[in-house]
């Protein structure tokens, strides 16, 4: 049978896998004050353990691209998802906080391939002028899986119990996912669902892109290009705020604002609107500017620059602050994020050759992923001796600052020359 734009159902596959991936590690975090009447977690040990999901996470993601450029997008998606869904089926069976750290260290392992292999799923089925959109559309289901992630776990946890289920069953979610993208998934010249008129118009469209597909680069040689490193620190810079809004929120609404697993259910789901709003629009935005004869460079760029400009919002969040307020400038920061990142992810595939856009997708996620780690173990410290202030500050400024190193470094944005 065929489907008529079935590169949009490709697409919404990845938007689905990337909700499944935010239930999973949103999970921890959200049952957190359940946890601990089981497993007693300080700051400290909660900090070290976001750490260890995001030290396995970045590696896998520098790995995991490299995997998906050896295996191919089907069978590499594939396998990654079942390893991070077992992983996080076995938290569930954790009794002490070494438990707790191997399942976290697990299921980075799995979810780190994610991002590099729908970066090259997309660089195979769609033209440089859909990009972006398609990078938001699938970059949207982060914010949706966080937007469901407090709803389904409050009513699992109030109907079984146990947090212990949680993990279970969204564990079993990503094991359905991966029958239906084997049924579904292939290349374009492979698929049996494209119509021949789509199948044309990716063909003749990615002919026309400078470096399509003609050059393969040694993976260590991708660090002699420029835009590389431009890439990698933006990364550094904004994935540290980006993770401490994702992992802390839930630990701030139970410290600062006093709220049970029940509030928490109501309230945390509310930035990841705004977060999805920034991906779609960022998304949206920058390709609508190519579509209207902006250039390449400049499209990303305005795009970019208006991401940056809402980061700041977190500064907003003070004790002095009500808890709405406190939840709307959240969503601004986070929207700010989306919006930046969606544009981020697009650059790979817009500066380098589809060969190697997991390899380079993979890199830049490791080390966005690093400095997520790295500000975590410093701002559980941070928190547990000064309180979340110092934290909002650092987070407002980092994607402003990740802006300026794209005019440093990246200069124009355009295909390397291989």
């Amino acid at each position: 049978m065929k489907i008529k734009n079935f590169r949009w159902w490709i697409v919404g596959l990845l938007a689905l896998v990337t909700a499944i991936n935010y239930l999973d590690r949103q999970n921890f975090p959200l049952v957190y004050s359940e946890i601990r009447n089981t497993i007693p977690i300080s700051d400290s040990q909660y900090g070290l353990l976001s750490s260890l999901f995001l030290l396995a996470y970045g590696t896998m993601y520098a790995v995991g691209g490299r995997i998906i450029d050896v295996l191919g997008s089907k069978i590499g998606y594939a396998i990654i998802v079942v390893w991070w869904s077992l992983a996080n089926i076995l938290h569930g069976f954790v009794s002490n906080i070494m438990g707790l750290g191997i399942s976290r260290f697990l299921l980075g392992m799995g979810e780190g391939g994610c991002f590099p292999a729908s970066a090259k799923v997309v660089s195979e089925w769609f033209p440089q002028k859909e990009r972006s959109y398609a990078f938001g559309i699938f970059n949207t289901g982060s914010s949706i899986g966080a937007i469901v992630a407090p709803i389904l776990i409050f009513l699992i946890v109030s109907s079984t119990g146990s947090w212990r289920w949680t993990f279970i069953i969204f564990g079993l979610t990503g094991i359905l996912w991966v029958l239906l993208w084997m049924k579904m998934f292939n290349l374009p010249a492979k698929s049996k669902y494209i119509t021949v008129e789509e199948k044309h118009f990716i063909e003749v469209e990615r002919s026309l892109e400078q470096g399509n597909d003609k050059s393969n680069i040694p993976w260590i040689k991708l660090f002699q290009y420029r835009k590389l490193w431009g890439l990698l620190m933006m990364k550094f810079l904004t994935d540290a705020a980006w993770y401490f809004f994702i992992f802390w929120l839930p630990k701030y609404l139970i410290d600062a604002r006093g709220l049970d697993i029940k509030g928490i259910g109501a309230y945390a789901w509310i930035p990841y609107v705004f977060a999805g709003l920034g991906s779609f629009v960022g998304g949206w935005l920058s390709s609508y500017l190519i579509k209207k004869h902006f250039s390449l460079d400049i499209s990303r760029k305005i795009s970019l620059g208006i991401a940056a400009a809402l980061l700041p919002a977190s500064l907003f969040i003070t004790s002095t602050s009500s808890l709405l307020i406190a939840i709307f400038f959240f969503g601004l920061a986070m929207m700010g994020h989306q919006f930046f990142s969606t544009i981020v992810q697009t650059l790979a595939v817009d500066m380098f050759p589809s060969k190697v856009v997991g390899s380079v997708s993979g890199l830049v996620g490791c080390f966005g992923t690093y400095g997520g780690m790295i500000f975590s173990l410093i701002i559980g410290f941070v928190i547990q001796n000064h309180g979340y202030t110092p934290a909002f500050i650092v987070s407002g400024i980092l994607h402003p600052l990740s802006f300026l190193l794209l005019f440093l470094i990246v200069k124009k944005i355009e295909p390397v020359k291989v």
